[in-house]
C-alpha cells in the first residue's frame, strides 16, 4: 500500500513539473538590460537597433532601468520591438537559451 501511495505521490509530482514547464509566463527584459543612452534626444537605443537609428555623439551605455529612471521613450519602433515582452513558456525560454530555438529579441 505504501509503494503504490510513494508512486502515486512521484507521479503526481512529475505531472506538476511537466505543467509548469509548459505554462505561459509574461516574460519581460530585466532592468539591468544593456542600453544606449541617446542624450540630445533624451531617447535609449538597443544594441541590435543602433546603426539605424542615426546617433549623435552624445552617447552613454548604461541599463533599461536607468534610462526609465530618466523618462527616456525608445529612440525608434525598432528599440520598442526590440525591447518587447513575450509570452512563451519556461521550456520554450530554456529552448531559446540553449540555441535550440531562434530568439526573436537578441538584446535581452
Amino acid at each position: 500500500m505504501k509503494q503504490k501511495l510513494t508512486i502515486a505521490a512521484a507521479v503526481l509530482f512529475a505531472g506538476a513539473l511537466v505543467a509548469l514547464l509548459f505554462l505561459p509566463r509574461d516574460n519581460q527584459p530585466g532592468p539591468d538590460t544593456r542600453v544606449v543612452l541617446e542624450h540630445n534626444y533624451r531617447t535609449y537605443i538597443a544594441p541590435s537597433c543602433f546603426q539605424e537609428a542615426d546617433p549623435t555623439n552624445f552617447l552613454e551605455e548604461s541599463t533599461l532601468e536607468h534610462a526609465r529612471e530618466l523618462g527616456y521613450p525608445p529612440n525608434a519602433e525598432c528599440t520598442e520591438k526590440a525591447f518587447e515582452g513575450n509570452n512563451d513558456s519556461r521550456f520554450v525560454s530554456l529552448m531559446k537559451e540553449l540555441g535550440v530555438m531562434e530568439k526573436e529579441a537578441t538584446d535581452w
